[in-house]
């Protein structure tokens, strides 16, 4: 389905995917980052924050053509960032990670403070229910943890 301008200003409950639910499929978001220093985003991603080494593909030159790394249910791939821009570049960005409850964001916090992560959002307990704090990678992504977990409707 294409939005035309007849679309613009519906609300945010305007759902102009709903059809996909007759194909059968099933979507899901997987965050895509680009680093200069691949190697070392994975090192941080793996030592600080906790993520697993799921898969990793080198390209001819040694750098990092294609990683997926876990944490809980969710993937984060990640890869090189090329000498020379192109179309899947990106710029920083902020990713959420859920964690299970206040005690699981004040764990994940200490060990992050341990590891010596630069804590960029101190630890807080959010109006809308969450426990959280943030920290920055070596190349400026910021990684919020809290205890959220957004629920998808029917």
């Amino acid at each position: 389905m294409e939005l035309t301008r007849a679309d613009e200003g519906r609300s945010h409950s305007y759902k102009p995917w709903s059809g996909l639910r007759s194909y059968g499929r099933r979507m899901s978001i997987y965050t895509t980052l680009r680093y200069d220093d691949a190697r070392a985003a994975m090192a941080f991603l793996t030592g600080v924050l906790g993520f697993t080494e799921q898969h990793v593909s080198t390209a001819d030159d040694g750098s990092i053509a294609h990683a997926e790394l876990s944490f809980g249910d969710g993937v984060v791939m990640i890869g090189s960032r090329p000498a020379t821009p192109d179309a899947f570049d990106t710029g920083r960005a902020v990713v959420y990670l859920a964690v299970d409850g206040p005690g699981a964001v004040d764990a994940h916090h200490a060990r992050a403070v341990d590891a010596g992560a630069e804590v960029v959002h101190d630890l807080v307990d959010q109006p809308y229910g969450s426990r959280e704090y943030a920290v920055r990678d070596p190349e400026g992504n910021v990684w919020s943890v809290g205890s959220y977990r957004p629920q998808v409707k029917p």
